[in-house]
């Protein structure tokens, strides 16, 4: 064990200006940092936390050490570069913090703006020192630690700096909907808290519409689809060695058409196998009540989340006699009331979705003050707006209201995440809620089509705890050009463009005719059917540029796995090829299928020829189509491999449960081009037996495309 003096800690880190200093790559950046002089690792490094080191600073230890052997990196008693953890409180973390501040003033006490999640760290001179005075900043400053080293095993390299850091928001969550298709696995789960807490976000928020256990209501959980009660009490105490606070979501108003189904639910229903419950309906709070009883006895965190977003049938069943009278937001607004007010023996603050109350302006300013105490505000906006997004904050902290704002990655119903949409939505909408108070963030994912894959999306999670932590507006290209080297472990920068490749494939498709990004849609989208051939149309110009852009991805992810086959997080490069396949086949498909038009139109008018050339040219054209490599093979054979591919990028992080309805639209696609396949065989056939081809109506191949 080393120790270090005060005075020999300040030489040290008066002498990093004397060295060669490196360029770091940080997420989320800190507050003040320094770069310092960089230090190799043949002989690995020692870990010293200076006693008395507490069980949350000794599982912080242990973490950082799990981190540096999964990289290669020895952790020894012998080795010259150490990591030395202090509480404040000695005279040795005095001197850490003093040398940390700007102008080495010194420093009687904690700043009070660091206490709770705060750190110091500099360089002693082979290695770094690092105090905090919460556990939560000791385990921060170790994640900031574990983002100092690159490299692997003995080439591994450990970047010193100075750095004072505390995070512009106390409250940086994601929200993971659990509620539409992928239900993660347990282990997953488990990861995704590692994960979150490693970038510094406090705050998981589950949501769930039908997918949380209860004992009271045994219709709702889908099998093989469901968090127990036993398993959710398992990740709270996960989670909270890891600093992170579980919210669950619970829809308490709106969003219940899995449960609405059920005929036994008919009486509260606001219309029939609708998503919304009744106000009028005593059952409906009760419903409520049940739910978040239960929650509370779970989920022992100080806070739990209503939900009551996007009520859109409200007044357009059994309360419409109500709403026509006293209007849709006091109604709305009322309801929230009685749920809350029922719920206040629970003890906990209650967060609400702000989609519909801020329409209200007035209305939330004349709520009881008590409404106001026991809530918490989150609204949210999913679309980047230049303009900012006061109009979605401000109704509630001009009303009082405790916010978070919720922004959102722009994950759902694509083939790859939308980062263009995402990253700007979370940067301004984040810094707008800073500037007007907001003390919150929640991230949000969503699954809306079921297709979407959990490891596409760290990119937009790992920005949202850059925006939350960071103060003022965060910083995109810094992190676009960090995100490769942090998550992943490439220093190559080509993780990091081919992530910018796929925003670029995004925004072509934006800025076309077409004017919509690569949506899900548009993957399974039939080029031959009348809608196809309208965005064929549409789609045409880009066709090449789209997928040469996808086509790079899959280039520089290849490229960078063979720089470094230690690479980090090789399920989300998984995940990332198959986004970039995805979009390419988009572009390939089209492509096709104008080629096959024109090829059978082609055939078509060389079937009345008697020249040897035109009929075995006219054969041709039809093996072209339909043979060994034909066009039409092409197709059945890139939806067949992205069917496998899916499928094991699926249950990497989820559980099967809804898998087979993204499969079987695989399989009915592959189905589709398999029948297309026979048909022209027959028409093959037809030719050697009659010398004549069916029109390409009959074969369902549309027309050729006209050229000016």
């Amino acid at each position: 064990m080393r120790f270090f003096s005060p005075f020999s800690l300040l030489l040290a880190a008066l002498s990093v200006s004397a060295g060669a200093q490196s360029p770091l790559k940080l997420i989320p950046i800190p507050r003040e940092v320094q770069p310092g002089t960089t230090q190799p690792l043949p002989q690995g490094v020692q870990i010293t936390c200076v006693s008395p080191c507490s069980p949350e600073d000794a599982f912080a230890v242990d973490d950082l050490k799990s981190y540096l052997t999964s990289q290669g990196i020895d952790i020894t008693a012998s080795a010259p570069v150490n990591i030395l953890i202090t509480r404040y409180g000695s005279p040795i973390s005095k001197s850490i913090l003093s040398d940390a501040t700007p102008g080495k003033k010194p420093q009687a006490d904690f700043p009070a703006e660091m206490k709770a999640e705060g750190y110091a760290i500099i360089p002693d001179g082979k290695g770094l020192a690092i105090t905090a005075d919460s556990g939560s900043g000791i385990f921060y400053a170790l994640q900031t630690t574990k983002q100092l080293f690159t490299g692997y095993g003995p080439s591994a390299t450990l970047h010193t700096a100075t750095i004072r850091d505390w995070p512009a928001m106390r409250y940086r969550g994601l929200s993971d909907d659990l509620s539409r298709g992928p239900f993660p696995t347990f282990e997953f789960q488990k990861k995704q808290i590692r994960v979150l807490a490693a970038y510094k976000v406090n705050i998981y928020s589950p949501y769930f519409e039908h997918t949380m256990q209860y004992t009271g209501l045994p219709l709702m959980a889908p099998p093989g689809g469901t968090l127990t009660q036993e398993q959710a009490r398992e990740l709270v105490a996960y989670a909270t060695k890891y600093h992170i606070t579980i919210i669950p979501e619970q829809e308490a108003f709106g969003h219940l058409h899995y449960l609405l189904n059920w005929e036994k639910y008919a009486p509260i229903a606001e219309t029939a196998h609708g998503q919304v419950l009744a106000p009028g309906q005593a059952d409906a709070k009760k419903l409520t009540h049940d739910m978040f009883s239960e929650l509370a006895q779970v989920f022992p965190g100080h806070f739990l989340h209503l939900g009551a977003d996007e009520t859109v049938e409200l007044g357009k069943g059994q309360t419409k006699a109500e709403v026509d009278a006293k209007g849709l937001g006091s109604v709305y607004l009322g309801f929230l009331q009685q749920i809350v007010a029922d719920l206040q023996p629970l003890n906990r603050k209650l967060l609400f979705w702000g989609d519909i109350a801020y329409k209200e302006p007035e209305l939330l300013k004349q709520l009881p003050s008590s409404f106001k105490k026991a809530t918490i505000a989150v609204p949210w906006e999913y679309n980047p707006h230049p303009d900012g997004f006061d109009r979605y904050i401000k109704p509630f902290t001009d009303a009082g209201f405790e916010t978070w704002v919720a922004p959102g990655i722009n994950n759902w119903s694509r083939v790859y995440p939308n980062w263009n949409n995402g990253l700007e939505n979370i940067q301004r909408f984040t810094a707008d809620g800073q500037r007007l108070g907001a003390v919150g963030q929640l991230n949000t994912i969503w699954d809306d089509d079921g297709e979407a894959l959990a490891n596409a999306n760290w990119y937009g999670i790992l920005f949202g705890a850059e925006a939350a932590w960071h103060k003022g507006s965060a910083l995109i290209p810094a992190f676009q050009s960090s995100f490769g080297q942090t998550f992943h472990g490439d220093t190559t920068g080509k993780i990091d463009e081919a992530q910018r490749e796929m925003m670029a494939a995004h925004k072509l498709l934006k800025d076309s005719p077409y004017k919509t990004d690569g949506q899900d849609l548009l993957f399974w989208q039939d080029p031959w059917n009348a809608d196809g051939q309208r965005i064929a149309g549409q789609l045409r110009p880009v066709l090449p540029e789209l997928r040469l852009h996808a086509e790079r991805a899959l280039i520089l992810v290849s490229e960078a796995r063979t720089a470094n086959p230690n690479l980090r997080e090789t399920d989300a490069l998984d995940v990332l090829e198959l986004g970039a396949r995805r979009m390419d086949l988009i572009g390939l498909k089209f492509q096709i299928s104008d080629e096959i038009a024109a090829s059978y139109a082609h055939a078509f008018a060389l079937q009345t020829s008697k020249t040897k050339d035109d009929r075995e040219e006219l054969a041709r054209e039809l093996n072209a189509i339909n043979a060994v490599n034909g066009k039409l093979q092409d197709l059945r054979n890139n939806y067949s491999l992205l069917r496998d591919l899916y499928e094991q990028a699926w249950l990497k992080s989820n559980r099967p449960y809804f898998l087979r309805n993204n499969l079987e639209r695989y399989d009915y696609t592959i189905q589709m081009w398999l029948s297309r396949i026979d048909r022209m065989r027959v028409a093959q056939r037809q030719w050697v037996n009659s010398q004549t081809i069916p029109p390409a109506a009959e074969l369902g191949i549309p027309a050729p495309v006209v050229t000016q």
